[in-house]
C-alpha cells in the first residue's frame, strides 16, 4: 500500500484546476490547470483540457510515489448550473492513468437562501 493523497478538481466553463495535496489539505504536492496543458484560451475549460491536465497530474503523483486518491471534485456552483463537464472527464482519466480512487465526493456549493432570481416579481417578459 502507498501513500494517499487527496486531489480537488474545480472545474468552471472557462477553466479546470486540479490541485493534489496531502491528506491533511494543508501541503500542496502539485497543481495543474487546463490553461497549462492547451494553446487556445477557450479551449482551457472543456473536457480534453480537462483530460489532459489529468494525465499530467497523475504521472506528477506517481513520480512523487502517490498511488491512491480521493477526489473532491467541485462545479460551477450557487446558483448556476451544478454539472462539472470538465470534472468526470478528469475522473475517467484519473482511473484510465492507473490511479487508484478510494473516494469521489462532490463538493460543490449548494445555497440555502440564494439571491435574488433575475427577472423582477412578475419574470421576464417577452
Amino acid at each position: 500500500m502507498g501513500r494517499k493523497a487527496i486531489l480537488h478538481i474545480f472545474s468552471t466553463s472557462n477553466n479546470v484546476l486540479i490541485t493534489a495535496t496531502d491528506l491533511t489539505g494543508a501541503e500542496t504536492i502539485c497543481k495543474v490547470s487546463g490553461g497549462m496543458v492547451t494553446k487556445g484560451g477557450s479551449d482551457s475549460g472543456g473536457q480534453f483540457a480537462s483530460t489532459r491536465a489529468a494525465e499530467r497530474i497523475a504521472e506528477m503523483l506517481a513520480e512523487k510515489e502517490f498511488d491512491q486518491v480521493i477526489v473532491k471534485y467541485r462545479g460551477a456552483g450557487g446558483n448556476r448550473n451544478h454539472n462539472a463537464p470538465g470534472a468526470t472527464s478528469a475522473i475517467r482519466a484519473l482511473t484510465r492513468a492507473g490511479v487508484q480512487i478510494t473516494r469521489i465526493e462532490d463538493v460543490t456549493p449548494i445555497p440555502t437562501d440564494g439571491t435574488k432570481a433575475k427577472g423582477g416579481r412578475r419574470g421576464r417578459r417577452v
